[in-house]
This record gives C-alpha cells, sequence and structure tokens, in this order.
C-alpha cells in the first residue's frame, strides 16, 4: 500500500507457521499490497600500501610539476591573477545562488519538521483508547494452503483481549481486467469458518487490490466500464464464498479519481445487499492544501489525496484506512505530528457512520520512505489519540489498523497493548 515491497516468509506446510521474530519483507501478491512468495515455494578494495605508487613530494622532483612557461618573468603569475580576478564575480554569484538554493530548500523542511514535532506535543484526553473496532491487515498465507488449525489458534491467543474486530485477508490480487480466479484462495472457506470458530464476533474480509495503470499500458484501467464491472463482479464472488465482506486497495490512486468514486457506488450497492461492509484502504491527506497538486508538476504519481477527495470517499464506504506510514519522517516526534495531523483531518471530513482507522506499522524497516527509528508503533499510537483528542474525543467509530502480521514485531505488539489497549 503506498507500500514497498515487503515479502512473507514461506511457511511449512505440515505445521503451524511460526510468529515472526523480527522484520519481513506490505502483502502478497498485489501491488498495493506488499507482495509474498507463492505458495509453492514459499566491497570496497583496500587501500593501497603507502609508496606503492603515489607521488612523494620530499623525492628528486620527478613528480613535481613543470614550471609553466614565462614563470621566470613573472609573466603566468600575473596572467593568473588576472584570469583570478576575472573569474572571481562569477564564482561569487554562483554561489550565493548554491546557498539561496540550498535555504529554499532546508527552510521548509525544518518549518514543517519543527510545525509537526509541535503538533506532537501535549497531552491525550482521558479515555482516548480502543473502542474495541480495530481491525488488521493478514498476508496471504492465510488462504493459499501455507496456514494451519494451530496458526488459527496461536492467531486468536495472539489477539486475545485487543480490539481487533475486523481481519483484511489478501485473497487477491485482482487481474488487470478486474477478474478474480478462485484458485487464488482455495482455503477462504477454511479460514473463515476456523476464525468465527476461534474468534467469535472477528468478522473476516477479503483483501482485494492491484495496480492502477493510470493511463500506462500496464495494470487495472479503472477508466474502462467492463474492468468496473469486472470488480464488482469479483466482490460478490468472495461474499458468496463466505467472507464478511470486501476491503479494496488499489494504488497508485490519484486524488479526484471520479471513476474510482463511481466503482465505490457499485461495490457498496452489492455489499449492502449481502449486509457486508465495504472497507478501503486511503492515501493519506494533503498536509498542506493543494500539495498533491504541487507535487503532480514534478512527479507521476503525487502521495497525497486532497481532503475534498478523502471526505467523499469516505461518505461511500463503510470503513476507511488510512495509510499511515512510510512517510519519509526522520524522527518520531516528526512521524507522530503527522500521524496527529492525519488523523484531525480525516476526522474533520469522515461521517460519524464511517468507521475511521489509521494505520499502525507492524513492521520495521529503514529506507527512504519508512525509517524503523522513527515509524514506531508507539509514536503513531500517539499521533492517533494526540488527533483524536483535538477534534472529536467521543468519536465512536474509530480505531487503529496495525499492518502487516507476518512482518510484526514483538515490540509492535507490546506498543500497540500498552499503548492503545490498556
Amino acid at each position: 500500500m503506498e507500500r514497498t515491497e515487503r515479502t512473507e516468509p514461506a511457511a511449512a506446510v505440515d505445521g503451524p507457521s511460526p510468529e515472526p521474530a523480527s522484520d519481513a519483507a506490505p502483502a502478497a501478491a498485489d501491488v498495493p499490497e506488499r507482495t509474498e512468495p507463492a505458495a509453492a515455494d514459499g566491497g570496497a578494495l583496500p587501500p593501497e600500501p603507502a609508496g606503492a605508487g603515489a607521488p612523494n613530494d620530499a623525492s628528486d622532483g620527478a613528480f613535481r610539476r613543470k614550471p609553466a612557461e614565462g614563470a621566470a618573468d613573472g609573466s603566468s603569475e600575473a596572467s593568473d591573477g588576472q584570469a583570478g580576478r576575472r573569474r572571481g564575480p562569477w564564482v561569487r554569484r554562483a554561489r550565493r545562488t548554491a546557498l539561496a538554493v540550498a535555504l529554499l530548500l532546508v527552510l521548509p523542511l525544518l518549518t514543517v519538521g519543527t510545525a509537526l514535532r509541535v503538533n506532537y506535543m501535549g497531552d491525550p484526553a482521558d479515555g482516548t483508547y480502543t473502542r474495541d473496532r480495530d481491525a488488521m491487515w493478514l498476508g496471504h498465507a492465510w488462504v493459499d494452503g501455507r496456514k494451519k488449525d494451530a496458526d488459527v489458534t496461536a492467531l486468536a491467543r495472539r489477539l486475545e483481549g485487543t480490539g481487533i474486530r475486523d481481519l483484511y485477508v489478501h485473497s487477491g490480487p485482482l487481474e488487470h481486467d478486474g477478474t478474480l480466479p478462485e484458485s487464488k484462495y482455495p482455503r477462504a472457506r477454511w479460514l473463515i469458518d476456523s476464525v468465527h470458530r476461534e474468534l467469535p464476533g472477528v468478522r473476516v474480509q477479503a483483501f482485494l487490490g492491484d495496480v492502477l495503470a493510470n493511463g500506462g499500458p500496464d495494470g487495472l484501467h479503472l477508466d474502462r466500464a467492463a474492468t468496473r464491472a469486472e470488480v464488482v463482479r469479483s466482490a460478490g464472488q468472495v461474499l458468496d464464498t463466505g467472507y464478511d465482506g470486501v476491503h479494496l486497495d488499489l494504488e497508485p490512486l490519484h486524488s479526484g479519481d471520479r471513476d474510482y468514486l463511481s466503482l465505490l457506488d457499485d461495490l457498496r450497492a452489492v455489499a449492502r445487499a449481502e449486509d457486508a461492509p465495504l472497507s478501503v484502504a486511503a492515501h493519506q491527506i494533503d498536509p498542506l492544501p493543494g500539495l498533491h497538486s504541487v507535487f503532480g508538476v514534478f512527479t507521476e504519481h503525487p502521495k497525497w489525496w486532497s481532503q475534498e477527495f478523502f471526505g467523499q470517499v469516505a461518505r461511500r464506504v463503510d470503513q476507511i484506512a488510512v495509510m499511515t506510514y512510510d512517510t519519509a519522517q526522520p524522527l518520531e516526534g516528526t512521524y507522530g505530528g503527522f500521524v496527529a495531523q492525519q488523523t484531525s483531518l480525516a476526522l474533520e471530513v469522515t461521517p460519524p457512520t464511517t468507521h475511521l482507522l489509521i494505520g499502525l506499522p507492524f513492521y520495521h524497516e529503514s529506507n527512504f520512505d519508512h525509517w524503523g527509528h522513527a515509524e514506531t508503533v508507539a509514536a503513531a499510537v500517539r499521533g492517533a489519540r494526540l488527533g483524536l483528542s483535538r477534534t472529536d474525543a467521543g468519536r465512536e467509530l474509530f480505531g487503529v489498523a496495525p499492518y502487516i502480521d507476518f512482518a510484526a514485531t514483538e515490540t509492535n505488539w507490546e506498543e500497540y497493548r500498552n499503548d492503545w489497549v490498556r
């Protein structure tokens, strides 16, 4: 999801999968989700020794630069001095320009970073903890045959006492034409029945998605009515299998996409006919108004949605989960402040009848998009509580959503339980 590719480790087919103890490399076969392997598989040179060929300043001058012609009478020095004077203004102007450009780049970043850090200050309101309406993304291994009864039992123990009531189980990806082969989720019925038995009250939703073409030759074309119709048929297909709901994640999805809104209208009609929830994974909201438009000038796929478009999506679904990770924030304080801001922006435009979820980074890795020391579960939870406290502390349809089970660390689980579940 807005997600760098992470791979779910293959599990042994004759026993329960071990709980991952550290970061693994979002979701299985579909690009918005971090992909997983198929079920069938599962220096620098040393420094050269001194004196091995480098010039020796103490030698007889064999490696010294030969004096320029005319040096004896001072003409060379005079010429060099005149050239230096001629180059001086240009050099100074270039340096001033470079300094100005650096300031233009650095000052806004410092300003934004300071604002986010300030946004992370203060104390969350009392009672801003789990409402027992949390969700969690699960990998593809749960429906392709790798997981066994013992794994479900272990999952039930892991979730006991938490607020997780919805499981988004990766069951795709969709084909680029919107269809969904049943061979992609052969063990879905087993999982649904097992979860209902071991975790009464917990719903299993089919997590579907695909990479969007967005004008390119490859990917799912939302602008084609026939493709959208197939996506709707695929949603009905998984509901007929027994899934409790449909969770959709299409990326990269540009802000203002009217074809996406049309698809959601059609999907909701199908879901409501089955009395099933429709949920979506949502992009982050513009940290500054119109920022997606500004970045659209420089990049093919801007990262953010406008707050207005987020609200339009939220009004068409039953649940909307913001992917508040992979933010490129370098500090825990600025990341937590970013989550607090995202929570407030989302609450402002999400109707109280729509269940809002804030994503938690249940994985650890370090790259430009996601700094593991900064994007912690503790910072995300505190940020969500601060945003909730400042905007709508009494909101009932609110929760958090850990991403993703197969990459979760013990620290992730501890911070979720200690800071949110209590």
